[in-house]
């Protein structure tokens, strides 16, 4: 029978739901990468990236694997909670975060962090234009001139080697706004005393750091002025100019491998961060392991002790009725009260380092340590117990070794190490050469105006003659040769930029009009730019070289030495790893040793002890004697729980030494760096109430 749509409808929802229930819960950990902004490429480089809060949360599985204030671990729960929670681990992951941003600094180029290059508004008008452009252009200081320079005093910070140029291109723009009075001595070039100006200038540079150890850049630059000096012309002006520049290093400083030695490096670190954090890992998980597993020896330890107590205290009991039926002394049942005493203290002092050992493992459990009441109450279960194989099966040390050597995360860092120092001391090797730089650039420039006369008063000086009594003043005009008042005339051959003057105009003023190219505005100026009328080259050099060169000897043997001792310490390390592999194979050895004799001694002194309680039932022993006996099965015990630590621990320690601490307890490093478990923490059922102890041997 085929069903409603609805009711299909709501079937299918219920199984979506189901489905949802029943799947493996993800442990979300919220990330804690940088979120670069977003936008425009116009706008994104200079927006903030977003950093995430740091995450102070515990994962959901901690509180899950809590039941009736228990805390129920397993050794790989106790894992995952580690990889999840554990705030070493989390601290660890930032490293790669910022080595990441210190590569894409580096990539950026440019000399140490935070240190900028000082920057002046430049508010001077162009050479040439204007009385002030005249003036600068034939080599004439003045009060103008100073007034517009602009400088700047910055703190000089050095670093050792050249200094990379700044990879990202880079615009600046500057726009300066003036408006001036000043006093000409010398009216002969301006016509008046007292110059006022208006000025705007523009200036907007795109430049490019070369990574081979150069810098080009390509400059535009627009100046208007507008002056009162009836010798302007034109009047007011527009001088745009572009140019274009080229300096690169041929000597220190040369060189793509140089210039680019810190971004070499920092990618070598992001790879030594994985290798850095791989090895955090591992000891947060060898830390978690002696934790779990001394937590189950302190179990173990507490029912011994136990026992032990409950022995002493039936023993106790059993002499107290043996003296009141008259049967045994008073000081009988002294001893045996004496062995209960001490066995109170044993038992109290093993369930405070049961307690300690609970509070050790949930501090690298959990991010907040015992903030949360929930768990700081909870009571820690282990479900597992140390297991001591059959055969230990241990490789050869040749294998073991060669394990080591392709394992150990710190040996693979060090090793990056000194790759690093190699190439940062390609930066002291170049220090040591000279400077020598290469100077090219080329320039074109504009200049228009609207039309204007321009005047120049007293610009023709007077011939005085004296002929017989009488004496007479001749004028001579410089601009045509004639004499007399007035304009040159109009039959006159002007020379280029003199015109005939109005009428009215003393005859010792000097009349000028603008070619006719530089009449315009600002587009004619672009015109005459783009056209290159008016093309400027230059090509220089620069060579700077120490007399004695002692400071960049020096850095060199300094980094050359340091090296050396890089170097040894690393062929240290390679014998330590010898040692210690060799140690570790003797300490699991010694400690199997030691836990097989524990466990005869421990079931020789229990047979010794119920050897020795029949005879004193038999009246063949003494109160003495069985105490004795008492202590010793203690103490055998004891030993024998020590020896299934040391062995755990050995075990533990020898995995860490080879660097196989992940695979022998199938962890995934990628799991961990996303600080998400996928395997599913279920509880047994039913729930045990005590730690299960191990099997008898």
């Amino acid at each position: 029978m085929r069903l409603p749509s609805s009711q299909s409808a709501l079937r299918q929802c219920l199984a979506v739901v189901l489905s949802i229930a029943c799947a493996a819960p993800v442990w979300a950990q919220d990330s804690v990468a940088p979120v670069k902004p977003i936008g425009s490429i116009a706008v994104r480089p200079y927006k903030a990236a977003f950093i995430p809060p740091a995450p102070l949360a515990n994962s959901g599985r901690l509180r899950s694997l809590v039941q009736a204030g228990k805390l129920y671990l397993t050794v790989q729960d106790a894992i995952a909670l580690a990889l999840e929670n554990n705030i070493d681990i989390e601290i660890d992951r930032y490293n790669p975060l910022t080595d990441q941003w210190n590569l894409e600094r580096y990539e950026g180029g440019g000399a140490l962090p935070g240190v900028t290059s000082g920057q002046s508004l430049a508010g001077s008008v162009a050479s040439g234009q204007g009385v002030a452009g005249s003036q600068a252009a034939a080599g004439v200081s003045t009060s103008a001139s100073s007034q517009n320079s602009g400088s700047s005093v910055g703190a000089t910070i050095s670093q050792i080697g050249p200094v990379t140029p700044t990879l990202d291109p880079a615009f600046q723009y500057s726009a300066a706004f003036a408006h001036r009075t000043t006093l000409e001595p010398d009216e002969v070039q301006s016509g008046i005393y007292s110059v006022l100006d208006l000025s705007r200038n523009y200036t907007a540079t795109l430049s490019q750091g070369l990574l081979t150890g150069g810098q080009a850049s390509i400059t535009y630059r627009e100046s208007y002025l507008n002056e009162n000096a009836p010798s302007d012309t034109p009047n007011p002006t527009y001088a745009p100019s572009i140019s274009i520049s080229f300096q690169h290093n041929l000597l220190q400083g040369f060189g793509t491998a140089v210039n680019s030695r810190f971004i070499t490096t920092a990618k070598a670190t992001l790879k030594a961060d994985d290798l850095t954090f791989k090895g955090a890992v591992i000891g947060a998980v060898a830390n978690v392991l002696t934790l779990y597993y001394g937590l189950v020896a302190d179990y173990q330890d507490v029912k011994a002790k136990q026992a032990a107590l409950d022995v002493a205290q039936q023993f106790f009991e059993n002499n107290k009725k043996e003296v009141q039926l008259g049967a045994m002394a008073p000081l009988d049942v002294t001893t045996a009260e004496a062995q209960v005493a001490s066995s109170q203290q044993d038992l109290v002092v093993s369930q405070t380092n049961l307690e300690q050992q609970q509070v050790s493992l949930k501090n690298v459990l959990s991010r907040n340590g015992l903030a949360d009441p929930v768990i700081a109450e909870a009571e820690i279960i282990p479900l597992d117990h140390i297991e001591v194989p059959e055969q230990d099966n241990l490789p050869p040390l040749k294998d073991m070794l060669a394990m080591a050597l392709r394992s150990r995360t710190d040996l693979a860092v060090q090793k990056i190490n000194l790759s690093n120092s190699e190439i940062s001391n390609l930066g002291t090797e170049n220090g040591l050469l000279p400077q020598l730089a290469v100077l090219l650039g080329a320039s074109s420039q504009g200049l228009a105006g609207p039309y204007k006369l321009g005047v120049i008063p007293n610009a023709i000086p007077v011939s005085s003659t004296t002929s017989g009594s009488q004496s007479g003043t001749t004028t001579t005009n410089p601009v045509s040769g004639s004499s007399g008042s007035g304009s040159p005339g109009a039959g006159a051959t002007l020379p280029p930029g003199f015109a005939n003057c109005p009428s009215g105009i003393p005859t010792t003023s000097v009349c000028i009009t603008p070619l006719g190219n530089f009449v315009g505005g600002i587009g004619n100026g672009l015109s005459q730019t783009f056209r290159r009328d008016f093309p400027s080259e230059r090509a220089g050099g620069f060579v700077y070289a120490a007399a004695r060169n002692r400071q960049a000897q020096a850095d060199y043997g300094i980094d050359q030495l340091t090296l050396r001792q890089s170097q040894l310490q690393y062929q240290q390390a390679l014998n330590q790893l010898a040692v210690d592999v060799s140690n570790g194979i003797v300490g699991v050895q010694q400690a199997r040793v030691r836990y097989l004799a524990s466990v005869k001694s421990r079931v020789l002194e229990q047979q010794l002890l119920d050897a020795e309680q029949k005879k004193f039932s038999l009246g063949a022993s003494t109160t003495f004697l069985v105490v004795q006996q008492q202590r010793d099965l203690a103490t055998a015990q004891s030993a024998e729980i020590a020896a299934l630590v040391a062995y755990s621990n050995a075990r533990v320690s020898l995995d860490q030494t080879l660097g196989t601490t992940l695979d022998q307890n199938h962890v995934s490093i990628q799991e961990a760096v996303r600080g998400r478990v996928s395997r599913v923490s279920t509880l047994p059922a039913p729930l045990p109430e005590n730690a299960p102890q191990p099997p008898a041997h």
